[in-house]
């Protein structure tokens, strides 16, 4: 029996795996802080996949238009012979590479240590800039320091209230809602989700504004909150700079004026800042973020009115309250740490700061002058694919732009347009069906590494089996590219202990900084924390980590916590006579981020089989369409096709439609790619669309 974590979200619960009668593996819970002894039904079957026919175990080259079977040799020599003819002939910011949320610490850092020295190009991001990249903007401004979660998760649980906007816990990490089981819950979310239904059954509130109006909400609690008596002013006072700039937004927006901009009625708005203020007064209260609050064009600005919502009641930095954002990916805390954004260098050092180029180029056994720039965001990554400024390759680890990007379609031409492309991956995802070269790797349970979770605590990926024959880490794949591109074969290990040991000396001194990161403590159920800088001294702990942050200070110069200045400039597009809905996307309980992992699950398949679009049974009618029927939602840049699930309980001028679904049902076709211009996330979350009557596919083309 080998004891792990699971492959999905960054509540990374543990597990146990052990053989089952017919030679594979079974998942069951173990004890652990974040999941106490419970999984969700993906964490229960994510061993079918290890098995699952269509697993990748050849390389793949294409000739003549097929992907075909190939030699690892073959595969990396094909890959390496494009990028280095690439690199001469146009230079190295021809090549680009594409990481991902899920991948472990080592290999977030080796990627990153790969594009700008392997390849020399700046042109890296990752797909967590579709994920947290708003609220690590807003934290970092607000606090000096972006941990998601800069408590235990376990601190929750003996809140009296806590405040959930734009997050869904009993879907997309059901095993946290045993720790929102006594506070009191205000649910701040445009449908009536499962998180929500739960708030409102155990006597919390549901507040459902307009889709794009969360700032504007926020403000309005403030403003109610003030109006109460409810803000801490000593706090403000000893613990924060520039309360009465905020103040100067929020003063416009009292409850009734809030009513109008958000749909949420002004008494609802009242209760809620009465709720959270009594339980602040209290030391006992939490402000948590999710997506739905930062996938927007505004998103950072969003994510920094909660913050200020919570700063002026005096949450952060107190034992037993506080604010945090709610990791997505597994990995989406580490992952945006150690370089595989286009601005970072690892320990969450900016790549433009003139003293963290000479370290790590150092480390490298470069200079800081050869180590490229900033490259571009996610979004513009890919949508510069194959143009004439823009990159002509790229390599892609751990994700699949393909569904889960937005305005798909044009990324889908992007990806086609490139001379070529490579994708790392363990089934035939639909990045992988565009790919010249496809590389098997190794999934979860078959290989070593760390993950840090959604607290900022630091987990052992531990191996319970060998790969299947023909198949390669991620980390070997990165160590044997590199030498056929000319880079010295001992800066890329393919170890994860070797690995983790270098980030840890590049990270030393950083805001993420691992330097005290021990395998052998972590595989010891020692609990570390980021910060956890390595120390030395009889009376220094061996086990350096700081589950709680901020207790006697933020992490800017003076001390102090930063209010920001929110301005709400609604969605970037609205809705007309030919798009009179807004689309809103998310996910559901028994699928994952793209689906390439769970839409293959026989179980999460069977019971969430195709895309669904819920609608209220009044709006559903008005456009000619009942429960169950099959419809067309199209917007400015596309259409899916999804089956009709009427509620009650929807907004009339909202519809959700999750994001797991590929090909005609996938939602981020619908999705724009206008950008926060500080975070450069996409506007996922608000969309104007249309509804219409379609044909019932398994009928269609009948005679």
């Amino acid at each position: 029996m080998s004891t792990t974590h699971c492959p999905y979200c960054a509540l990374q619960c543990a597990m146990h795996l052990e053989p089952a009668p017919d030679g594979t593996l079974a998942a069951r819970p173990a004890p652990f802080p974040t999941n106490r002894g419970g999984l969700c039904r993906k964490g229960w079957t994510a061993p079918e996949l290890l098995t699952h026919p269509d697993r990748l175990t050849t390389p793949l080259i294409r000739r003549h238009g097929r992907l075909e079977p190939a030699t690892w040799d073959q595969a990396l020599d094909t890959a390496a012979h494009h990028l280095n003819h690439l690199r001469q002939t146009h230079g190295p910011h021809a090549n680009a590479v594409f990481g991902s949320g899920s991948l472990t610490n080592e290999k977030a850092y080796l990627l990153g240590k790969f594009a700008r020295l392997a390849l020399g190009t700046s042109q890296i991001d990752y797909n967590g800039r579709f994920c947290m990249s708003s609220a690590a903007a807003a934290t970092n401004h607000a606090f000096g320091l972006d941990r998601g979660l800069p408590f235990p998760l376990t601190d929750i649980a003996t809140a009296q209230a806590v405040l959930l906007a734009g997050a869904n816990p009993a879907e997309t990490m059901p095993p946290m809602m045993g720790h929102l089981a006594a506070p009191t819950l205000i649910v701040i979310d445009p449908r009536r989700s499962a998180t929500a239904q739960q708030a409102l059954d155990h006597g919390g509130l549901h507040l459902a504004p307009r889709p794009g109006t969360d700032l504007p909400l926020a403000l309005g609690l403030l403003h109610a909150a003030r109006t109460a008596g409810h803000l801490d002013h000593t706090y403000i006072d000893q613990r924060t700079t520039g309360f009465q700039t905020t103040w100067a937004q929020a003063a416009a927006h009292w409850p009734e004026r809030t009513e109008e901009l958000t749909g949420v009625p002004a008494h609802h708005i009242r209760a809620a800042a009465d709720l959270l203020g009594h339980a602040a007064r209290n030391r006992s209260a939490y402000v948590l973020t999710g997506r739905g609050s930062e996938q927007h064009a505004t998103g950072t600005a969003t994510a920094g009115a909660w913050i200020d919502l919570a700063l002026a009641l005096g949450l952060p930095g107190r034992t037993g309250s506080g604010y945090g954002c709610i990791t997505g990916q597994g990995n989406g805390q580490g992952g945006r740490e150690h370089g595989q954004k286009a601005d970072q260098l690892p320990g969450y050092r900016h790549i433009n700061d003139p003293d963290a180029r000479t370290r790590i180029a150092h480390l490298w056994n470069t200079t800081p002058e050869s180590l490229p720039g900033p490259g571009r965001s996610a979004t513009e990554l890919l949508a510069a694919l194959g143009t004439p400024d823009g990159p002509r390759s790229l390599l892609v680890m751990g994700s699949n732009p393909a569904v889960s990007a937005p305005d798909t379609t044009r990324i889908k031409q992007r990806l086609a347009a490139l001379d070529h492309l490579i994708v790392c991956d363990f089934v035939l995802s639909e990045t992988a069906q565009q790919a010249h070269v496809v590389l098997p790797t190794a999934q979860w349970a078959e290989e070593e590494g760390t993950m840090t979770n959604l607290e900022g605590r630091l987990l052992r990926r531990t191996r319970a089996q060998h790969p299947p024959p023909g198949v390669r880490t991620d980390l070997q794949i990165l160590s044997e590219l590199a030498p056929r591109l000319g880079a010295d074969p001992h800066q890329f290990p393919h170890d994860a202990d070797t690995v983790l040991a270098e980030l840890a000396h590049a990270s030393a001194g950083g805001r993420a900084d691992y330097s005290g990161i021990d395998p052998h403590h972590l595989a010891a159920g020692h609990a570390q924390y980021w910060p956890a800088p390595a120390t030395a001294g009889p009376d220094t702990d061996p086990v350096p980590s700081t589950p709680r942050l901020f207790l006697d200070t933020f992490a800017h110069p003076d001390g102090r916590a930063r209010f920001s200045t929110p301005t709400h400039h609604g969605p970037a597009e609205t809705t007309d006579t030919h798009y009179p809905l807004w689309a809103t996307t998310g996910r559901l309980l028994g699928h994952y981020q793209s689906g390439a992992q769970t839409r293959r699950i026989t179980e999460l398949a069977t019971t969430d089989p195709e895309a669904t679009v819920q609608i209220h049974p009044d709006t559903a009618t008005h456009h000619g369409l009942t429960h169950g029927d099959h419809a067309q939602v199209t917007s400015r840049r596309g259409t899916m096709t999804a089956r009709v699930h009427t509620t009650p309980t929807a907004r009339h001028d909202t519809v959700f439609v999750p994001f797991h679904y590929a090909n005609d049902q996938a939602a981020n076709t619908l999705t724009q790619h206008a950008l926060d211009p500080t975070s450069r996330m996409p506007e996922f979350k608000v969309s104007a669309v249309r509804i219409t009557p379609a044909p019932d596919p398994a009928t269609e083309g009948r005679p």
